[in-house]
């Protein structure tokens, strides 16, 4: 593909985010070879394929085993005894028609390798990855090395003695507010102390917008010191004129330049990249074992026998001849040698999203690539016990399983439970399709009792194909559930799975209620929101289920592992507005592109949205006039002018009536309301105490007059008339050249600003605006006297990001950077209002695999049952900046309540089983049990925020006598569902201060408390 070649942006909107254009015209031009085509070579291949390099060409000499169906996902049981690299091509080329993919079966020379720009080696000898690393080195080849064994994998990069990074970390560039520049040598800058600026040492910087010491914009970046937090010095600005007001400083990224040895330099002297803080030495071990195998490899021609103590301690001594500046922790050796033959689907995963990764920066030559060796391993993920009988030479031999590459590290035991496992996952987007992957591969919920539930309300989208990897084309339009759980079975089709289309809450509490949670053993999420997670969250809390979360944002990913009555939660989180901004900086007072996106999202949805659906109820609905009053007066008479407006004022008959509305909207928003802010506080004017008003902020603003021969100006025009129009059922035309002739007619009235007018400064102020009876009395008028002669309905448009004809995003950009023109801010491209405006969360399918590798191993841990708290791990890694750090997770907090000599932890409740021989509890027993097993005196009893029992309340002889369901149902004025058999109590207790936090009540009334 040319440099020149157009990007697919309805594929690849996600990862567009994430690279950007020129990194990926970069990849396109770029062709891969990948060698070994077992799990991890295929976990690489489809992640490289996903991403739209040029080409990619697998390779392997051998024929598929059965072992190979542990982790490699493309393979069948019919396609044992067949060359791997030829089953795998036609799966890889389904995964994207841009890409070129081919097998190749041959001997890997110099010839053939010196038509590729990145090699990888997976499953090779040393001496292959010697000998091809010195070839790639010298011929500036990117060289990567991947490999697993059981619980521990490696990764090393060699891109060439001089590697250019042109962005070292992906980051949007900092900027921040100037406050005041110096005139000195070194000028010293200040920044608004809204918060810290962010920059570093060395960094440079670029000015605009500054009033005064206009010398500095548009100069070519200057090197920084950072002083403090709001606070850096620049080179001399002593000659300069003085600065006045105003301005931005905006980080320039600036290109980075490595250089990387040989391997067969490397190798002797590493440096190694830590994935776990807490195992320094224990990787730096497994530096020395991955060596010392390819030596027991040469002399036994083959791999250490799972649990062979022989072979273990063979590979031991090997390991302590090596002389090389690494320690040599012999358990750590031996438990290595113990799972050499395992193959593990979650490791390669996490290995291989890593690898696929480093791939793309080769190509690329964006984000800072890995310095220069990685060792990872999750030997904690073995039974907490190490004498554990299960774990022999036997029990963990091959059994000509497709499971064997497990077997081999867990044994066949461990196996078993797994196949009966009941998982729930929630979502079956990018994580889910790759959980659900894994869960093939590791054979969960294969044999009978075992299941696993998906649910998602989501249907397939084109650009889902670029991360979702279980979806193709003709999938488009169907449901995810369903459909992964097609495509995933037919990589084990003994995989026992339900598809459903819920969206998890309250409204589906009757579905996923307590029989549900109660027969299951682990929950996944697998959520692109927040709010979402903590519902599920509080749903695993409240039944006590083991929780797994992970989640992503672009080359950013999280994993934490939540086990009841040993970890935290995931937690709950303050309710938030959807608009973090105060509305007076929308309005009035914007300083940052993100304020002027906002506010052009907002004029969006009340140009063409919420009029059109006004109208509509002024239509339907006969008390509509006076409807709005509910709101409060300010907000009713700008519904009741809208309307107005919308019938009468503009309410076109044609297309030239549509460009009239669009140029005379232009003039209002850019021109005169700009005029009539600054009328009210002109550009001189000083605040109360005396200090400028135009300062901090608050950035001056200018108007704009219209210029038809300017882009921004008509693509305005364009987009307002046509989406206007649209509400009308008018049709209208995309032809600038025509809509420029009709704005020549077009007449658009001078302006002149009014006194009196109200410019609210803080969103105080807003709160407390009213209008003057009068006036709203005349604007309900003005509406009652129009004659509703039949029914006139207009057509509200819905803001939708991705289809890029609809101009939608064309109208947001535009009027963003209208407004950013107002107030001197720097604009911002399609690409990123996108984004922004969008809230378009980046993703990519290399970060995807890795989080999903990582959070699965830790389901290994969660299905085996370990109690200790230092064998989890949490995470968070950084695919850009090649940061991976694992740590301990959150220790449940156990709290003590206030006048109780008891420690509770939120994982804590009080189960009482109400339904005995028939019959329910009532009031009176429930308090009279609580008594006595807990030795708690109730109260005051709730349920959700009714009542059910007050005990200074004038009905309590007669609630006391009640049914606690019907006791429940007196106080909500509501029937129980009745799929709900447990009611959620809150007891408030005597001797308690009501704000003490004590564990809810679980009252079980329709059936025994399930085990």
């Amino acid at each position: 593909m040319s440099e020149t070649a157009e990007i697919d942006e309805s594929l690849y909107s996600r990862q567009l985010y994430v690279l950007g254009h020129k990194a990926m015209l970069c990849l396109q031009n770029t062709n891969v070879l990948i060698s070994g085509m077992r799990g991890l070579g295929v976990e690489i291949a489809k992640n490289v394929v996903l991403a739209g390099v040029r080409s990619v060409t697998v390779h392997d000499e051998e024929e598929a085993q059965w072992g190979d169906l542990s982790s490699q996902f493309f393979l069948k049981e019919s396609d044992v005894g067949k060359n791997r690299a030829e089953c795998c091509e036609p799966h890889l080329a389904e995964l994207n028609a841009y890409v070129q993919v081919a097998s190749y079966t041959g001997s890997l020379n110099q010839h053939y390798l010196s038509a590729f720009q990145v090699v990888v080696l997976t499953n090779s000898s040393l001496d292959e990855q010697l000998r091809i690393g010195t070839l790639c080195h010298s011929k500036n080849i990117r060289f990567i090395v991947a490999d697993t064994k059981g619980l521990c994998g490696l990764l090393f990069c060699d891109f060439g003695e001089e590697f250019v990074v042109s962005d070292p970390d992906g980051e949007q560039p900092r900027s921040a507010l100037v406050l005041n520049i110096s005139k000195d040598n070194p000028g010293v800058v200040s920044c608004l102390d809204e918060e810290a600026h962010g920059f570093q040492n060395g960094d440079q910087v670029t000015f605009s917008g500054v009033f005064g010491m206009t010398e500095l914009n548009n100069r070519p970046p200057v090197k920084i010191e950072v002083l403090n937090d709001y606070e850096f010095s620049i080179d001399d600005t002593s000659g300069f004129m003085a600065y006045k007001e105003g301005g931005m400083v905006t980080e320039v990224k600036m290109s980075q330049t490595f250089s990387f040895k040989p391997l067969s330099e490397s190798i002797k002297d590493p440096e190694i990249v830590m994935t776990d803080y807490c195992k320094e030495e224990q990787h730096k071990t497994l530096h020395v074992a991955f060596q010392a195998l390819h030596r027991f490899v040469q002399m036994t021609k083959r791999l250490p026998k799972p649990r062979a103590e022989d072979d273990a301690q063979l590979l031991i001594e090997i390991a302590k001849q090596i002389t090389w500046k690494c320690p040599v922790n012999e358990e750590v050796v031996r438990q290595f040698a113990f799972g050499a033959m395992g193959d593990l689907s979650p490791v390669n995963a996490f290995i291989g999203g890593l690898a696929a990764h480093e791939v793309m920066k080769a190509c690329s030559g964006k984000f800072t690539p890995l310095r220069q060796w990685l060792y990872f391993d999750a030997l904690e993920c073995l039974p907490e016990d190490a004498s554990d009988c299960r774990l022999t030479e036997e029990t963990c031999s091959p059994r000509g399983s497709r499971y064997d590459g497990q077997i081999a590290v867990f044994g066949s035991a461990f196996q078993e439970k797994l196949s009966r496992q009941k998982l729930f996952m929630v979502g079956a987007g990018a994580i889910g399709c790759e959980l659900l992957k894994n869960f093939a591969m590791m054979g969960l919920a294969t044999e009978k009792g075992g299941n696993i539930t998906v649910t998602d309300m989501d249907s397939i989208e084109h650009s889902n194909l670029n991360r979702q990897f279980l979806f193709r084309l003709q999938d488009v339009g169907k449901m995810k559930s369903i459909t992964a759980a097609k495509a995933v079975r037919k990589m084990n089709p003994s995989l026992r799975i339900t598809a459903r289309q819920d969206r998890l809450g309250p409204e589906t509490s009757d579905v996923y209620g307590d029989q549900f949670f109660s027969k299951l053993d682990v929950v996944f999420t697998a959520l692109d929101n927040v709010e979402a997670r903590v519902y599920v969250d509080g749903c695993c809390v409240e039944h006590q289920k083991p929780l797994l979360e992970s989640g992503t944002l672009g080359t950013k990913g999280h994993t934490q592992v939540i086990v009841p009555f040993l970890t935290r939660s995931y937690g709950k989180v303050p309710d938030r507005q959807e608009n973090a901004f105060p509305l007076c900086t929308l309005k009035n007072f914007p300083y940052a592109i993100e304020h002027t996106l906002q506010w052009a999202r907002d004029t969006f949805e009340q140009l063409f949205k919420t009029s059109a659906e006004n109208v509509t109820r002024y239509f339907q609905d006969p008390g509509f006039v006076k409807n709005p009053l509910k709101q409060g007066s300010a907000e009713a008479l700008g519904v009741l002018e809208e309307v107005y407006d919308s019938l009468v004022t503009w309410k076109p008959n044609n297309w030239t009536d549509c460009v009239s509305w669009a140029r005379n909207q232009w003039e209002r928003l850019y021109n005169n309301n700009i005029m009539q802010l600054l009328h009210n506080f002109p550009e001189k004017s000083v605040s109360s105490s005396g200090k400028p008003f135009w300062s901090g902020t608050k950035r001056c603003p200018r108007t704009l007059n219209f210029d038809p021969d300017n882009a921004t100006h008509m693509n305005f025009i364009v987009a307002a008339a046509n989406l206007f129009a649209n509400t009308y059922g008018i049709k209208g035309t995309r032809n600038h050249q025509e809509i420029a002739e009709t704005l020549k007619i077009v007449i658009v009235p001078e302006f002149t600003p009014k006194s009196g007018v109200q410019i609210f400064t803080t969103d105080d102020e807003m709160k407390k605006e009213t209008v003057d009876d009068n006036r709203l009395e005349e604007a309900m008028k003005k509406l009652d006297t129009l004659q509703k002669v039949g029914i006139f309905k207009m057509n509200p448009i819905e803001f939708e990001k991705d289809d890029d004809t609809n101009l939608h995003v064309d109208f947001i950009v535009a009027a963003s950077n209208l407004r950013a023109e107002n107030y001197y801010i720097p604009p911002a491209d399609r690409h990123k209002s996108k984004l922004i405006v969008g809230k378009i969360i980046p993703a990519i399918a290399t970060t995807t695999a890795a989080v999903v590798g990582l959070v699965c191993l830790e389901l290994y841990k969660v299905i085996q049952g370990h109690k200790k708290l230092s064998l989890y791990r949490d995470s968070f890694i950084n695919l850009a900046t090649a940061y991976y750090a694992q740590f301990l997770p959150s220790a449940a907090p156990v709290y003590k309540v206030t006048g109780l000599d008891r420690t509770f932890t939120l994982w804590d409740h009080f189960a009482v089983q109400g339904y005995r021989d028939g019959t329910e509890m009532t009031v009176e027993e429930l308090l009279s049990h609580v008594k006595k097993n807990h030795s708690l005196e109730v109260t005051d009893l709730f349920y959700e925020n009714a009542a059910i029992y007050l005990s200074k309340s004038k009905n309590r002889e007669e609630r006391l006598r009640q049914r606690v369901s019907e006791a429940v149902c007196a106080a909500t004025k509501e029937d129980i569902p009745e799929t709900l058999s447990v009611l959620k109590l809150i007891a408030n207790i005597e001797g308690l201060d009501n704000d003490d936090e004590l564990p809810p009540i679980l009252y079980y009334f329709r059936k025994a408390k399930p085990e």
